[in-house]
């Protein structure tokens, strides 16, 4: 006998819509999780919490790129190669581009260095700001030097102390003619100076040209050429600079001492650089990073929002019972020893006068408006006393001394008393 297999459980057929077609009504539901919410209803209330965070980051990296793609390819740094203006030396460095030099623009002494390492020339236009840890790295790399208004430390170093500043202000603006043999020079022909010069101490191997008309022992140009390598210095930045490059023979001393070798450091130090590079890269010459500055003024900002956001505006006035009980009198003393060590007579006097004003014109029935003479004229009328008499009681200079003041108050007293039995 075989015995029927078990009905196997199957699942509902689905709903059906008045034309029969099963494919017309569908249910879907969320899975529902233990805290009574459906996933779709979590992940909305997450989005809602973090849509905004989410858009202030996506508007600074939007604000990022556009900064870095609209960043502009030059600059305003005095000397600097790309700088088109009038302070800048693009138009140099454009020239010795076309000539076949490689001009590289730093802004560090540790980028200086490093790009230095193969030889080449290394311009250092001014050096105000060099520390001295700095300049002994620059004078170390192997190429030859070329500075531009340099500073008395670096001058010193870099020509072994054969050289110094002569401050020659007497004749700087005077065309002067190279009188030297240095090939750069003899192509400049004509130099005007700074006025600052450089004189070379005896014994010293170097060369002077453009001398000074007033002292022909001062230069506005210095050669120094020892073991194979050169150390040049000019006193004027006017080689360099774009509004006064064609003058003179500006143009041809710049191109002569910075187009000698096919490859150029063009250095313009950054006052906030405390980089040395080389051996001592590891050891700056200061423990706050070149980052720092940004860094802190981008914490300063933020700061500033916070204060502002989380600052509270002062509410109004509340008033609040004192933690003992002070009388009258003893205030009214307390401020009178006060005008006492102060020797302020006269706001004493005028606190008198004020109140007794004030009490006689409400025993007179005159209104807190009424002005002096009408006051002066009430209470006149009301004692009998003369008017001159009443206005200087109550609105006359102030008391000379101390006794003067207690003779004051005890009129004030009396007038009073004598208008309140009137």
């Amino acid at each position: 006998m075989s015995v029927p297999a078990p009905p196997t459980s199957r699942p509902a057929p689905p709903a059906r819509s008045a034309g029969g077609d099963p494919r017309a009504v569908t249910t879907t539901h969320d899975p529902v999780v233990g805290d009574g919410t459906t996933t779709g209803s979590r992940a909305r209330s997450r989005w809602r919490r973090a849509r905004w965070p989410l858009m202030i980051v996506v508007a600074l990296l939007v604000l990022a790129g556009l900064s870095a793609i609209a960043r502009p390819t030059t600059s305003s740094t005095p000397l600097a190669p790309d700088n088109p203006g009038p302070a800048g030396a693009r138009a140099v460095a454009e020239v010795l581009g076309d000539q076949g030099v490689e001009v590289t623009y730093v802004t560090t002494v540790a980028d200086a260095v490093a790009a230095s390492a193969d030889g080449g020339t290394l311009l250092v236009a001014q050096g105000d700001y060099l520390l001295d840890e700095q300049v002994d790295a620059l004078v170390r790399t192997p190429t030859d030097l070329v500075l531009v208004a340099p500073p008395e430390h670096l001058l010193d170093v870099a020509t072994g102390g054969d050289a110094g500043l002569a401050y020659d202000w007497g004749s700087g603006t005077a065309d002067r003619p190279a009188r030297c043999e240095d090939p750069a020079a003899q192509a400049a022909g004509t130099l005007r100076s700074d006025g600052v010069g450089f004189f070379l101490v005896d014994g010293a191997r170097a060369t002077l040209c453009f001398p000074s008309p007033d002292d022909p022992t001062t230069g506005a140009y210095l050669v120094q050429e020892t073991d194979g390598r050169s150390v040049r210095a000019v006193d004027t930045t006017a080689v360099l600079r774009n509004d006064a490059v064609a003058e003179d023979g500006n143009a041809a001393l710049a191109l002569w001492t910075l187009g000698a070798n096919d490859r150029l450091v063009w250095l313009v130090p950054d006052p906030f650089d405390t980089s040395l590079g080389g051996e001592d890269a590891q050891t700056p010459a200061l423990s706050l990073p070149p980052w720092f500055g940004v860094v802190a003024l981008q914490a300063l900002v933020v700061a500033l929002v916070v204060m502002l956001w989380r600052g509270r505006r002062l509410g109004p006035l509340v008033t609040e019972d004192l933690p003992v009980v002070v009388r009258a009198a003893e205030t009214t003393r307390g401020r009178g020893r006060l005008y006492r060590r102060a020797g302020a007579r006269g706001h004493a006097a005028a606190g008198l006068r004020a109140s007794a004003a004030d009490r006689l014109a409400g025993r007179l029935g005159l209104p807190r408006s009424a002005d002096a003479p009408a006051l002066v004229d009430a209470v006149a009328r009301a004692t009998g006393r003369p008017g001159e008499q009443v206005a200087q009681l109550l609105y006359g200079p102030p008391p000379a001394d101390d006794a003067a003041l207690l003779e004051l108050a005890r009129h004030l007293d009396r007038i009073e008393s004598e208008v309140y039995h009137s």
